[in-house]
């Protein structure tokens, strides 16, 4: 027992965080790889242990050793012995149930057929007779399994025989009964490719892989060999995700396909590969919306991908997925992966791929289907630790309570709850408020985000500066976004558009109008537009109407802020906002 320590460790897997004990940073920081973050209010943030981070660890090579050594150090009370051994028996199953390569079976077309083909098949291979027992007894699981024949030499003990093609339904469904699967096999090569680095972009700078970034790319691909080039990357917005999803690609050396959120983003992803590897522009290939081409390098859009004339038909464009021999896939925000196209990542198990993201938050609760189709976190650095190391700007979150204008309470108090959201947000008196903070703030380029495109609409009247939304053309976009980077425009207006994938160096200070619900991945992207590495503190406003829903909100996407280490600041408005303070 140490009452300095900054840890208590509850019986319900629940962990408490006392921020001013003196180790609290060192503890927040050794927490990270296996504990996910709950609650953060002033004094004492709360974490929760949960399989799913437990088995994250653990295919990173943190072991159950490695987090019961952790609680033990920074506990201010003795560790209950039940969480021990929970920790012990959830982070054993990782490595229970392994996949490995099976032989080639012909089997017929049809039933009654005489008429054969060669299947490709899986060895499901449990390491004792009562977890192989437990996986025979699940009516779900059994489907898509065949026991092996006593008479088969080559089958392992304790083995079922599973169709190549059911590699990813089987990861899905074991790990929804609690058994993460091991995936051993083997990974295709691909088309080849030849792909390289620059030593100096086209523009000649001198091109640099930071250290961090040449980490995650060798963790992801390891030494090739089975069991390894697959998995997730988590790192900050503005610490180069781009860049280690090329060093992976020079790496590899292969045909590669690239998915992104938006328009701008492929657009930003081709103008990447263009400046820092030896690729030609006859190389790259756009497939949007506006463009349909497929070359070696392609570079699509998950709305694309999703589209289809009728809401219960097929998918047309997930053709792309076998139009080329494709020796590796980029989920760039992996956190956005839109759950029809999960179907597809489940087909494409022989196909190496890495999903790149700041947060593995995804707010449909579908980290697992992350975990088990795109692959585990292989490698992520606390934003943190990157800003003590000038990767990425320090940064300072304001949230500003603003009153909401006595003329429209009786209106949000008989409201649903959509509304109440929405009348919240649209807080008229929250425009003045930016108008005072960009009036203060005269050196700094600035974005104005919101949810809301009549509110944003009056904040571009009233500050006479550009607007991207949904609706913008394209090469619309791309230029105001061009001007901005070169200086032309100090202030942009900008939806939740520009939440992801969009690199916007010198913005050094946000201020968030209205967000959607609470989203925690949505307030890391619109920190993150803010975080490139600059001279100046970036500084990043929120504001929030007192004593409504919003309050609510804001208060969960703080978890994420704090989980980072951010300290989150509120000042209530009284008619002036004094920036230095």
């Amino acid at each position: 027992m140490n009452f300095e320590n900054p840890l208590i460790v509850q019986g319900d897997r629940s962990l408490l965080l006392d921020v001013h004990a003196p180790l609290a940073e060192e503890c927040r920081n050794a927490l990270i790889p296996f504990a996910e973050l709950e609650k953060s209010p002033e004094h004492l943030h709360t974490y929760k242990l949960s399989p799913l981070s437990l088995w994250n660890a653990a295919s990173a090579g943190f072991t159950a050793e490695n987090a019961i050594e952790v609680l033990q150090k920074f506990a201010r009370y003795d560790v209950p012995q039940s969480i021990v051994m929970w920790i012990k028996e959830i982070s054993s199953r990782f490595g229970k149930i392994k996949l490995i390569a099976g032989p080639d079976i012909e089997v017929p077309v049809k039933e009654d057929s005489s008429e054969k083909i060669t299947e490709h098949f899986l060895y499901l291979v449990a390491d004792s007779l009562p977890v192989y027992k437990e996986i025979a007894a699940n009516r779900t699981v059994k489907k898509l399994l065949t026991e092996t024949l006593e008479g088969d030499k080559e089958a392992p003990e304790h083995s079922f025989l599973l169709k190549l093609t059911d590699r990813g339904t089987i990861k899905q469904l074991l790990l929804q009964a609690g058994w993460p699967v091991d995936d051993k096999v083997a990974l295709s090569d691909g088309e080849p490719l030849d792909v390289s680095l620059r030593e100096t972009t086209s523009q000649g700078k001198p091109l640099i892989i930071r250290e961090y970034q040449k980490n995650s790319a060798k963790a992801l691909i390891g030494d090739k060999g089975p069991g390894t080039g697959f998995g997730t990357i988590v790192l900050p917005c503005g610490a180069g995700k781009t860049i280690v999803g090329m060093t992976i690609m020079d790496m590899l050396k292969t045909s590669t396909l690239i998915i992104t959120t938006n328009i701008s983003a492929v657009h930003q992803w081709i103008d990447e590969l263009l400046d820092k590897t030896n690729l030609t522009a006859d190389q790259i290939a756009e497939y949007s919306g506006e463009n349909k081409e497929i070359k070696q390098v392609t570079v699509a859009t998950y709305q694309v991908l999703t589209w289809r004339p009728d809401k219960e038909g097929p998918y047309p464009h997930f053709s792309i997925f076998h139009e080329r021999p494709w020796g590796l896939i980029i989920y760039d925000e992996v956190h956005m992966l839109p759950a029809p196209v999960f179907r597809v990542v489940a087909e494409l198990q022989a196909v190496r791929r890495v999903g790149l993201t700041a947060t593995l938050v995804r707010e449909d609760g579908c980290e697992g289907y992350v975990f088990s189709l795109v692959g585990p976190k292989r490698y992520d650095v606390p934003w943190k630790e990157l800003e003590r190391d000038h990767w990425i700007a320090s940064a300072e979150c304001i949230e500003v309570r603003v009153d909401l204008p006595v003329s429209q309470e009786i209106d949000y108090a008989v409201a649903t709850a959509r509304e109440k959201h929405k009348i919240a947000s649209m807080n008229p008196d929250k425009i003045p408020i930016v108008k005072e903070i960009i009036e203060k703030c005269p050196n700094d380029k600035i974005l104005v985000i919101g949810q809301y495109l009549d509110q944003l609409d009056e904040i571009t009247k009233m500050l006479g500066c550009p607007i991207i939304t949904g609706k913008t053309p394209n090469a619309e976009r791309d230029k105001i976004y061009a001007d901005f980077r070169q200086g032309k425009i100090r202030v942009l207006v900008v939806s939740k558009v520009a939440n992801f994938a969009i690199d916007l160096p010198d913005a050094s200070l946000a201020i968030q109008v209205s967000g959607t619900f609470g989203s925690r991945q949505e307030e890391a992207q619109r920190l993150g537009r803010i975080l490139r590495p600059k001279e100046q503190k970036s500084r990043f406003f929120t504001l929030i109407t007192r004593n409504t829903v919003e309050e609510e909100f804001g208060s969960n996407r703080q978890k994420f802020l704090a989980e980072q280490g951010y300290e989150y600041k509120i000042v209530r408005y009284d008619g002036e906002i004094d920036i230095e303070s």
